[in-house]
């Protein structure tokens, strides 16, 4: 099949770009270099869209949360990551959260069984001199072509840390000690497996934490900052001994029926808590919510089996580290996610410096309908600032501040402001304006192509 679009990386925005191009009757070249020999340090099979970090797609809610309000734009343009994801669902309160195996089979599946795409399996080295091109890698690009980006964007560096959480076998669980609940109560009241601690075991938790041996990095890696969202739990009790307690350790919410009294009797909220959340369909596997770490493989078993509960943890897998790339797409990109000087060349998903796996599969499906549009030779028109995929397009390609430039995850702060609403019902009110604004938009897009 001669291709029209070449796609270089078959994670979740490549994935999302090439199932948008090909559903619009384009020819995609697909070409991922996992499954042809290659791997990365942090992926564990050659699937596409496999999802290295955590299983979850954080909140669905899209009444009064961002990135709720961005699966709800996906979903209305027929993403391919949300359909995946939908078939794959496994509880998760008010989060999506995913079978990561289920999810990257549906993927694979769809692309396969599409006549338009082809599936490469091949490490691209360089960019292409000539043809469409949208550069998909994500944040674990591969060290020659990460340098060959480096250089055509006149870029020092592309790179951060991010960190890998733990997965526990659900069976090795104590659940004498440990209990369901989600915070609130909200989902089913059982999405959530929560292992409480006391003030004396948390304090003994998070020295350990500062005390266990880490990751080395090497010399040319020491200067390589992390993702504020993503911080290994040993950097966040660096911080200060009571952070974790308001972070991914927060007891709010959460009754444990242990420990009840007269004045409590469903039970009382724990001094500090450490949550799993469910990772597969079965419901054999959990993660450590928030405990994505750099402590060495031994440390970790020594000191996660401290946790009340998790004293004979059995790890289907040990956290870990690798670096993320990203450029710094406001100063390089054009607002069509074009390289400026290379126009033929288009960036999507985590490379161009958003975070997370909805943003990164956003910014890839915007990507699809830019170069579609292109093809088809008609003017593109970007989704208006005041919706979630908008507001994301915007600040990666001009609106944030490319001088202190770092990925970002959705969220209402990137959109514009509201004025005269009650801070109470402010959230409600941009995802009611978000999705009218939307709405116009999608029918003046389908009006243009009839």
């Amino acid at each position: 099949m001669t291709h029209q679009v070449h796609i270089i990386g078959g994670g979740l925005a490549g994935s999302e770009a090439a199932w948008q191009l090909a559903c619009r009757g384009f020819k995609v070249r697909l070409s991922e270099m996992r499954g042809s020999g290659e791997m990365t340090p942090a992926h564990q099979t050659d699937g596409l869209a496999e999802l290295v970090c955590s299983n979850s797609f954080r909140s669905d809610d899209d009444t009064k949360n961002a990135v709720g309000l961005l699966h709800h734009e996906m979903r209305r343009l027929d993403s391919i990551i949300m359909q995946a994801g939908e078939a794959a669902r496994v509880p998760a309160g008010s989060a999506m959260a995913v079978d990561r195996d289920v999810f990257s089979a549906g993927v694979q599946r769809a692309l396969d069984e599409h006549p338009n795409v082809t599936v490469v399996r091949e490490r691209i080295d360089a960019l292409p001199i000539s043809g469409p091109t949208l550069v998909a890698t994500g944040p674990l690009t591969a060290s020659a072509l990460a340098q060959n980006i480096a250089k055509a964007t006149g870029e020092d560096s592309l790179a951060f840390f991010d960190a890998i959480a733990p997965i526990i076998h659900r069976d090795s669980i104590d659940m004498e000690v440990a209990w369901f609940q989600s915070r609130w109560n909200k989902g089913d009241g059982k999405d959530y497996i929560n292992c409480p601690m006391n003030r004396e075991q948390y304090a003994t938790f998070v020295q350990g934490l500062i005390d266990g041996e880490k990751t080395e990095f090497r010399e040319w890696e020491a200067d390589t900052p992390y993702f504020e969202g993503c911080m290994p739990i040993e950097v966040m009790a660096e911080r200060g001994p009571e952070t974790l307690r308001f972070g991914p350790m927060k007891p709010v919410g959460l009754d444990n029926p242990r420990d009840t009294t007269p004045d409590f009797p469903q039970g009382r909220w724990p001094y500090a808590v450490v949550q799993l959340r469910q990772d597969n369909k079965l419901g054999t596997l959990w993660n450590m919510v928030g405990f994505q770490t750099k402590l060495k493989h031994r440390a970790q078993i020594e000191l996660f089996r401290t946790i009340p509960g998790l004293e004979n943890a059995e790890f289907a897998r040990l956290g870990g580290l690798h670096r993320n790339t990203f450029i710094n797409s406001p100063m390089v990109l054009d607002r069509e996610l074009r390289l400026r000087g290379a126009e033929h060349i288009r960036f999507g998903g985590q490379i161009t410096g958003c975070e997370g796996y909805v943003e990164s599969s956003a910014v890839g499906l915007l990507a699809g309908l830019i170069i579609a549009s292109e093809l088809e030779s008609k003017p593109w028109s970007p989704p208006p600032r005041t919706t979630a995929m908008g507001a994301l397009l915007a600040h990666i390609t001009g609106d944030a501040e490319a001088e202190s430039y770092q990925p970002m995850n959705v969220n209402f702060g990137l959109f514009p402001p509201l004025h005269d609403v009650k801070k109470k019902v402010r959230k409600e009110a941009y995802t009611d304006r978000a999705k009218a604004h939307f709405g116009e938009w999608l029918a003046s897009m389908k009006s243009a192509t009839t």
